[in-house]
């Protein structure tokens, strides 16, 4: 099968700024306070070095669609390939509500009218995600043509409101005093339970350079685009982060800042004291556009996990085709678009807007380290470098000590039990399912004749 090759370094460059950073970390750990400056470096040192080591290695060596898939399926066989795809692919079920939860709240900054009414209301954020949710799956079915478009603006906004972040904090820093004090004491790492379980949300915040290289049949010279654009991407993804962080922590006191809508609200206090109101509904516009993209890049990327899976013949022969004319997988994004709406409406049963945030951020967490086991082990089963299997081992840690943290749910969740039921048991049904669909694939594909190539 001929893939059309669409994605140049300057659009993979601005993929992997778009899919390695979200202002909705910058606010979860502005709301942890001071101390989430180091574990941001912490973050970066034990979980995003290594997996970008990991990546550009096993991308320079086999520049694949598919990526992780297929290089778990090279490492350790096939059905291994298969759930290391599957459970991904899988993540990605509660990762969209929870982003687009997170846009959906952010978007209220826009006008500002009826933002303390809808900012508790279930209604508006569901039917914000739907919506958003419906630009994002359009513009992917029209193929990457037309979706990278959507990647490099929502970059080129994500840069532009991280900027303005950046520069109204250094100015209520130098005007009237950090709100947060940000001291050697302040920032020291807390060993807490509840810290801890911080530590693996900002671990899975270092994520997203293995995304691109699931596209690599669709990338130009993948075998050098791929590296290349995650080394020039590298830097502003640390910026935005730790710098973002910092921002807000220098505009609010972090007791005051929430996981949803930080960003937003340290914007509009430096805004509003300099007599700039407008200046906070055009921020919340950048912000509801480069999640907008994020949503897209994303929906856009793990698609090409079934079609992979497809083209294997372990799902139907759907999975594995293209759209003759847009060139995309219209059958995989649809369906990860059917199975993500389930989980909006379903995240939000017998909780708050922010229990049903924190339910689909910790499922999130915990689903998307299962694959990563493997992405790792595959780079040392592949005869990686001594550098690369370091970083594979260190990466390797890290996952697993993520696997368990994210399982505890959120302190201040008021219903704990029915909390940690949807966390484990979305985990439990999402690899039961893969293994199912794994045993009735495999038989399929032996009463078939053998499966087509990727080119």
């Amino acid at each position: 099968m001929k893939l059309r090759r669409s994605l140049t370094l300057f659009d993979v460059a601005l993929f992997f700024a778009i899919v390695c950073t979200n202002l909705q970390w910058v606010a979860t750990a502005a709301a942890a306070g001071p101390t989430s400056l180091p574990v941001w470096l912490i973050g970066c040192a034990a979980m995003f070095v290594p997996v970008s080591v990991a990546v550009m290695w096993l991308s320079s060596k086999y520049p694949e669609e598919g990526g992780m898939y297929m290089w778990a399926k090279r490492a350790f066989g096939p059905f291994a390939g298969f759930m290391t795809g599957w459970t991904y692919w899988c993540t990605n079920l509660p990762y969209f509500p929870a982003l687009l939860y997170f846009t959906a709240g952010n978007a209220l900054f826009i006008t500002g009218a009826h933002a303390d009414r809808l900012s508790g209301s279930p209604a508006y954020f569901i039917a914000v995600s739907l919506g958003c949710f419906l630009i994002a799956t359009i513009v992917n079915v029209l193929g990457l043509d037309i979706g990278k478009w959507l990647t490099n603006v929502g970059a080129f906004s994500r840069f532009a409101v991280t900027f303005t972040l950046i520069g109204l904090g250094a100015y209520a820093w130098i005007k009237f005093g950090p709100a947060t004090q940000m001291t050697a004491h302040t920032m020291r790492p807390s060993l807490q339970i509840k810290d801890l379980i911080f530590w693996s949300v900002i671990a899975f915040a270092w994520t997203g350079p293995e995304s691109a290289p699931l596209m690599a049949g669709e990338v130009k010279n993948a075998r050098r685009t791929l590296p290349l654009g995650l080394a020039i991407a590298a830097v502003p993804i640390a910026a935005i982060y730790i710098l973002g962080t910092a921002s807000v922590l220098a505009a609010l006191p972090a007791a005051r800042v929430s996981g949803l809508y930080g960003v937003m609200q340290a914007i509009q206090s430096v805004s509003n004291a300099i007599h700039l109101p407008a200046l906070t509904s055009f921020a919340a516009l950048l912000v509801t556009i480069s999640c907008l993209a994020s949503v897209g890049a994303w929906l856009g990327a793990v698609a090409r996990l079934p079609f992979v899976a497809g083209i294997d013949r372990y799902l139907p022969d759907a999975f594995g085709r293209m759209h003759p004319r847009w060139h995309s997988p219209v059958a995989a994004i649809l369906t990860q678009v059917g199975l993500s709406t389930v989980f909006i409406i379903l995240g939000q049963g017998g909780t708050s807007v922010k229990g049903a945030y924190d339910v689909l951020v910790s499922s999130t967490v915990l689903i998307t380290m299962v694959p990563f086991l493997l992405l790792f082990a595959s780079a040392i089963r592949l005869r990686a470098t001594p550098l690369v299997t370091l970083a594979a081992v260190v990466g390797l840690f890290t996952t697993v000590s993520s696997l368990v943290l994210s399982a505890f749910p959120a302190p201040d969740e008021p219903n704990k039990a029915l909390a940690v039921a949807k966390i484990v048991g979305l985990t439990a049904i999402m690899l039961g399912s893969g293994v199912v669909l794994y045993y009735f694939g495999s038989r399929r594909q032996q009463a078939l004749p053998q499966a087509a190539s990727i080119d």
